[in-house]
């Protein structure tokens, strides 16, 4: 019974998704419908498309098994920079300028951008390689999370079940194009709202309410970390926590999947009602996803036994083990949802940027819309079946954890993209050269982090730090190199900068 109760939730869930995809097929039938869903998409949809696509089951299992366990309950500290950071002050700085800016420059894709605001085609190829290239390890690192959640529940080989997650993301997102990955997204992120808030209640039921799981978390102490250290407020470790938080928050800024929701809002009132309802989203499932991993090492009695049975990726599976079949069900449609919505935006981003920005005019110099398309949509598949390999090889060698996957992806796009972006939205300055020299620099960094972690200072061994420091460096980068290079043709600017002065004439 149990076990028929979690194949009909899932039965349903996918049944749901395929058919949104085909009923979105008729919005996916020209490049600008298949990729920005014709600029037309409402606050709500892209609020929900927006937080889904942040949060994964790389959160989920990865990073609040993990964290949870090194900081304890502060980890939730994580939680609430993704909403102020990740999520409010990105749609409040970023939404509106990248709408219309990009609007007025023709861009689709981030690459695009890059293309049209420096006046250079080579920083368009640059950017597409880097996000086909960075995009990979984030993939393999879903899977991975997902797939211990089904081993868990079903004791499903790991390979069957990346690749069935994978075939239904991709046949969604090859038929109904964005609007389908819109609206699944939507559905995913109610499910995942309401998903993580029943599991917090009920793994602290399971430990006697959430005043008995406090008290014996306050007694947990290992080796110079003193009893009460997981359940103070800034936790055993502020210097690295705080590193997870702007990783994790700032990190979105930079990141094409994530900035790609911005081109497709669509006006100005729909991004301030998306900034409020994104925020609250990340509040409550990140929030959520954090607290409950920081309860962790309540179901282990010390490191080495959570080490012998999987590591930080195995612990919140552990946590949710004992619960009831309902509850497993809802925990694995809403980590599929999550997952899924991700995999969704990526596969979306990858293969567009691939055609739109490296194929198209560089490789075959006249494309047809409808050749285009094609393409998309076959590159779709190829980049889904190459992160399944890769997830697949990843596992069966145990080459890395979740949570450092992810880090390589994130700080290497967002330290490359982060501060040119960001910049480029606000200061006519800034120079071709300063966003080559940030590319650069931080490709350069995280590969040599992920080869050669030894010679770099313990602080900056972490994937996780090395990322954040790229972005702050980039900060730094950006504008120093601007001063010090060639400026940007005054004629191209003009033009750039134009669209906000049109933008409030429209307004008025």
């Amino acid at each position: 019974m149990d076990l028929a109760i979690k194949i009909i939730m899932l039965v349903v869930f996918f049944g749901s998704m395929i058919g949104i995809g085909i009923y979105c097929r008729k919005n996916a039938t020209d490049v600008n419908g298949f990729v920005l869903g014709g600029r037309s998409v409402g606050p709500w949809l892209t609020a929900f498309a927006y937080g889904t696509s942040y949060f994964s089951a790389v959160v989920f299992v990865g990073y609040a098994g993990q964290f949870g366990w090194k900081y304890g309950i502060s980890a939730a500290w994580a939680g609430v920079g993704n909403a102020i950071i990740g999520s409010l002050l990105a749609w409040l700085i970023l939404g509106r300028r990248t709408r219309v800016m990009t609007q007025h420059l023709g861009s689709a894709t981030m690459p695009q951008f890059f293309e049209s605001r420096f006046d250079s085609k080579t920083l368009k190829l640059a950017a597409s390689a880097l996000i086909f290239i960075f995009l990979i390890p984030y993939t393999a690192s879903l899977y991975n999370g997902l797939s211990r959640l089904f081993e868990m529940a079903f004791d499903v080989p790991y390979a069957a079940c990346v690749i069935v997650m994978a075939v239904l993301t991709a046949v969604y997102v090859i038929i109904g194009g964005y609007m389908a990955t819109a609206i699944n997204d939507f559905i995913q992120g109610i499910v995942m709202l309401v998903g993580i808030v029943a599991v917090v209640i009920a793994v602290l039921n399971n430990q006697g309410g959430f005043t008995e799981a406090i008290n014996s978390l306050s007694q947990v102490s290992e080796g110079d970390i003193p009893a009460g250290s997981f359940t103070s407020l800034f936790g055993p470790d502020l210097t690295s926590l705080m590193g997870v938080v702007l990783l994790t928050s700032l990190g979105t800024w930079g990141l094409p999947q994530m900035v790609q929701k911005f081109y497709a809002i669509k006006d100005e009132k729909a991004i301030t009602k998306g900034t409020v309802i994104s925020t609250v989203f990340a509040l409550i499932v990140a929030g959520g996803c954090y607290f409950l991993g920081g309860f962790g090492r309540l179901f282990f009695s010390s490191t080495e036994e959570m080490t012998a049975v999987g590591g930080f990726d195995n612990i919140i599976p552990t946590m949710l083990s004992g619960l009831p079949a309902i509850l497993i069900g809802v925990v694995l449609v809403l980590v599929l949802s999550a997952s899924m919505s991700t995999l969704s935006s990526l596969v979306m981003t990858s293969s567009s940027t691939l055609t739109l920005d490296f194929i198209k005019g560089t490789i075959v110099k006249d494309l047809s819309e409808k050749k285009q398309l094609l393409i998309m949509r076959i590159l779709i598949a190829v980049f889904v079946a190459i992160s399944v390999v890769i997830a697949i090889v990843q596992h069966s060698m145990g080459l890395a954890f979740i949570a450092q996957l992810m880090g390589i992806s994130w700080g290497a796009l967002a330290g490359a993209f982060l501060a040119p972006f960001l910049y480029g939205l606000y200061w006519k300055r800034v120079s071709k050269l300063s966003v080559w020299v940030c590319f650069i620099f931080s490709t350069v960094i995280m590969i040599a982090n992920m080869l050669f972690k030894s010679i770099f200072p313990e602080i900056l061994q972490s994937p996780i730090n090395a990322g954040v420091f790229c972005m702050l460096a980039g900060l730094v980068i950006v504008p120093v190199v601007s001063l010090f290079s060639k400026p940007p043709k005054k004629e191209l600017v003009a033009e750039v900068f134009s669209c906000y002065q049109k933008n409030k004439e429209e307004a008025k």
